[in-house]
């Protein structure tokens, strides 16, 4: 493939970095510093803006209100809104929203695609329980048909998204008896529904993440997305849909040390002059070029018409590992101060690599652990057999 960008591309580049350049204002930056994964009021307000500007249909198909540009240019709005780590709609609008529009029904489609564009309605994902992580057909959240409604017991756990969200794009088993895989369907369940409970659940990073419980949800039968006991085939194909990786966040990551690594003088000279700095962070620039042509060329697969499949397995794997990377590296130029919490006038770059330290072990299972995505790499890559 041609790595390098067409003159339309540039130019949508530099028109979604003057959007940024215009609404990002001091107390959203501070926000999204602040809230990392999570959406806080201003953030949900630039969302609704993006809305109305059309900015979060940028990859749907017109006749579902988006842009019907192609996954390079939805690649280029997200590596820029990655590097000042705004929210983007996440996987309500790469995941849940294109697989609304292949197996919703129509009234489905009138209801949610139009409100998921304006930013009025955001899924929280709620495939993962405590018993069914990286096996996620082993899931025991039950849905059991009572006439006109589901009703819904169960427990999720990790899912990010659910204390502001106003749904729950919901796996759950509606026929235990059959095989584990083929009686699973997708729900959309209201986050204010009589029995849901949200519990907060922090990461070693800080972040925070739910435990969802269900007691008695009823829902009406209409809520269910496509047939019933086919979630799974619905799941695999909305993985498919979130291929789109940015890696701009590691590049500000990168940015990070190297600045402080300029800046800060020992012994009567930057850090950045010693050569075993410059040696680590040369070999982590490598690295974050690396991740962005592994991540351009899953766009261009998309352009393509290509599934992306190993590709992404193989994107997903190496970008995690570099976050573990980059943290290495700050811990070793930084020294002590490296451990210097946000908040701390000491922190240096305001305490994010001593986040990223402290999260970096979460990004190498959340979205698929990494010894799945090796799996995926070794059978349908390499050709290899089951172990």
């Amino acid at each position: 493939m041609d790595f390098s960008l067409t003159p339309e591309q540039e130019q949508f580049g530099k028109q979604v970095r003057e959007f940024i350049h215009e609404h990002l204002k001091p107390e959203l930056r501070d926000e999204v510093e602040r809230e990392q994964y999570s959406i806080g009021p201003l953030g949900k307000k630039f969302v609704r803006l993006m809305g109305q500007r059309g900015w979060l249909g940028i990859g749907w198909p017109r006749q579902y209100g988006g842009q019907g540009r192609g996954a390079i240019d939805q690649w280029l709005f997200l590596q820029e809104m990655d590097l000042e780590n705004l929210p983007t709609g996440g996987l309500t609008l790469s995941s849940a929203g294109p697989t609304l529009m292949r197996v919703g029904s129509e009234e489905q489609k009138r209801e949610y695609l139009p409100k998921i564009l304006s930013g009025e309605i955001e899924f929280a994902i709620g495939y993962t329980e405590p018993n069914a992580g990286s096996d996620l057909a082993s899931l025991q959240t039950r849905a059991a048909r009572e006439g006109d409604s589901y009703v819904i017991n169960g427990r999720k756990i990790y899912t990010s998204a659910a204390h502001h969200s106003t749904h729950i794009w919901l796996l759950a088993r509606t026929d235990p008896n059959a095989p584990k895989h083929r009686g699973i369907s997708i729900f959309i369940l209201p986050i204010d529904a009589p029995g849901v409970t949200i519990r907060p659940l922090r990461t070693m990073g800080s972040e925070r993440s739910n435990e969802v419980f269900f007691e008695d949800v009823r829902i009406p039968a209409g809520n269910l997305v496509g047939d019933e006991n086919q979630g799974w085939y619905y799941v695999t194909m909305a993985l498919d849909f979130e291929r789109l990786i940015p890696h701009a966040r590691a590049q500000r990551q990168l940015e990070d040390l190297i600045n402080y690594a300029k800046r800060t003088v020992v012994d009567g000279r930057p850090l950045s002059r010693r050569p075993q700095v410059r040696l680590a962070l040369a070999r982590l620039a490598v690295e974050v070029e690396a991740v962005r042509l592994f991540s351009l060329r899953s766009a261009w697969m998309i352009e393509c018409g290509k599934t992306p499949n190993v590709e992404a397995s193989i994107l997903k794997v190496f970008i995690s590992e570099l976050s573990e990377h980059i943290s290495v590296a700050a811990q070793n130029i930084m020294g002590p101060y490296a451990a210097v919490r946000a908040g701390d006038p000491l922190a240096p770059v305001r305490g994010r690599l001593e986040r990223l330290y402290r999260g970096f072990p979460m990004y190498k299972f959340a979205g698929g652990t990494n010894e799945v995505m090796r799996n995926i790499i070794a059978q349908r890559g390499l050709g290899m057999p089951r172990g």
